[in-house]
């Protein structure tokens, strides 16, 4: 599995802020609903109700949401960069400014495991982040999403 099997071009975008986490993820499922057809509203409740269980944010300015949703038959996700950090609640109770969300089917078992794991190995790379950070272009940041796959797999 790599990043570019989950992650579509039109689903990573760039926002100036999010005023709390609830608006973040809005922000999400609305790039979720026009890059997979998602249920805006339920994809937010499942966002929260996945949320209540502890905080997804993993630290070092990232966070993991994730949810299983009905109407899914392979894990998809959707990457936000935030230009101004968000309280987030992670788990270093630092700011969040990258979030990179997955969405799996009800029944999705040991893909979304694995999608997890991928993502946070991916974004557990600060040099990578650091590159992620210094680019506003939603086009460039999936090419760096998608090439840096590649990279790690060789």
């Amino acid at each position: 599995m790599q990043i570019s099997d989950i992650l579509k071009p039109e689903a990573v975008r760039v926002f100036g802020a999010a005023s709390s986490k609830k608006r973040l993820f809005q922000e999400i499922a609305d790039v979720a609903q026009l890059a997979y057809g998602l249920s805006s509203q339920t994809t937010v409740e499942a966002l929260l109700d996945r949320e209540s269980l502890g905080p997804t944010g993993v630290g070092h300015g990232v966070a993991l949401p994730h949810a299983r949703l009905d109407g899914l038959d392979k894990v998809v996700g959707a990457f936000v960069k935030l230009d101004n950090p968000l309280e987030f609640g992670a788990v270093d109770r630092q700011p969040i400014d990258i979030a990179f969300a997955l969405f799996a089917p009800e029944d999705a078992g040991v893909e979304h495991l694995k999608a997890l794991a991928l993502v946070s190995r991916t974004l557990r790379e600060q040099s990578f982040c650091t590159k992620l950070r210094a680019n506003p272009d939603p086009a460039t940041l999936y090419t760096i999403l998608t090439e840096n796959q590649s990279v790690q797999a060789a």
